[in-house]
């Protein structure tokens, strides 16, 4: 692991993710920008001294000369420490499981596809709520045709915890999203607006051509957006309304999306993620993980007995497990099943790129539609 060390919040989530099934060690790392921290947090978690590295370099250099060395490196470290290590790791013929968004800038993530490509390693990007049994039960029902074709998408992302100025309070999460020396060109956009915008694609297997972007920043004294709404066009015709904001006080994270279609339309939140909700004019059809007729993607991903809310954190580790699996079937000579590969890709890193700089640039135009970035 490179990050998540003391004082860190998305490696514990990453760390609890991976250990979930069983499936994953976690035995060495560079924890912290310091050596000190990262020998201190590696001693937290009970990993050898030995193999507690002050800095992802010397992590990757003397782990490729161990004969019991890594098979691949999870990087959690804040979004403008991801390129180097990712690149470095790729590099040195070890598979990649990354934080989003993927890179710093899109330029860095075209370096990264090609690097993927160049060595036929693995790259999972853990954009986690496609993790989502019901998540995937939505996809599978706008693939199979049972909504007709989609006219309209409408995805939201509210969070409140940013509402005042917790960058100027010590709070360290707070700190690193709103500087754009760490962060990128965006805040709530590349934080949160990712994540709707990955879930949109994913769901309805459509992609983003166009949009148009009213992009603010509410509270005083901020360096970065705090919230957006954006008007999308799809390549097959269909309409889009995305809305992510860190300032809508009293939300925490209340992502939530509706796919309509000719036929139908399906409506799934993140604070009640075993439900999904298939309705029409004529009737009202609802998901959960104890319902027998679910697509195999879906129940593949249902870990917990038929009542047993899956959450959070196992859809973190369905990305972990599926990131597990093809990596073993790849070092073994064989060949991922369509399930196991059923995690967020480098593709999906450079499409959240693409929508981060498309944004940014609309909200700033006076053109009322800015295409999307290629």
């Amino acid at each position: 692991m490179v990050g998540g060390g003391r004082g860190a919040f998305i490696g514990a989530v990453h760390r609890t993710a991976a250990a979930i099934d069983g499936e994953i060690d976690l035995v060495c790392g560079a924890f912290s920008s310091t050596a000190e921290k990262s020998k201190a947090s590696g001693e937290d978690l009970m990993i050898a001294p030995d193999r507690c590295y002050g800095d992802f370099k010397e992590m990757i250099q003397k782990e490729k000369r161990r004969k019991d060395r890594i098979d691949a490196v999870s990087i959690v470290t804040p979004n403008h420490m991801h390129f180097a290590p990712a690149k470095m790791a790729l590099e040195n013929g070890f598979h990649v499981i990354c934080d989003k968004p993927v890179t710093f800038t899109l330029s860095e993530a075209r370096k990264l596809k090609d690097l993927v490509e160049k060595t036929g390693l693995t790259f999972a990007l853990t954009h986690n709520y496609t993790g989502y049994p019901m998540v995937k039960q939505a996809r599978h029902l706008v693939k199979s045709g049972v909504l007709g074709k989609i006219r309209k998408v409408v995805v939201e992302y509210p969070q409140g915890w940013l509402a005042f100025l917790e960058e100027k309070r010590g709070y360290k999460q707070a700190e690193w999203r709103t500087d754009p020396k760490r962060s990128g060109i965006a805040g709530a956009v590349g934080d949160i607006g990712t994540h709707a915008e990955n879930l949109a694609e994913y769901i309805t297997g459509l992609k983003i051509t166009e949009m148009c972007a009213d992009v603010s920043t509410f509270v005083e004294g901020r360096l970065l957006d705090d919230d957006a709404n954006i008007l999308l066009h799809f390549d097959s015709g269909a309409k889009g309304i995305l809305h992510c904001s860190q300032i809508s006080n009293g939300d925490e994270n209340n992502l939530y999306i509706r796919v309509y279609g000719e036929l139908g339309s399906v409506h799934w939140g993140q604070l009640e993620p075993n439900t999904l909700i298939h309705k029409s004019q004529e009737f009202q059809h609802i998901y959960r993980p104890s319902v027998g007729n679910l697509c195999p993607e879906a129940k593949a991903n249902i870990r917990l007995p038929s009542g047993h809310p899956e959450g959070y954190l196992e859809a973190f580790a369905n990305i972990y497990r599926n990131f597990a699996r093809t990596v073993r079937k790849r070092i073994n000579g064989e060949t991922p099943t369509e399930i196991e590969l059923d995690f967020p890709t480098i593709d999906d890193g450079i499409r959240g790129m693409q929508f981060v700089e498309t944004v940014i640039a609309s909200g700033k135009s006076n053109s009322k539609w800015v295409k999307f970035k290629s």
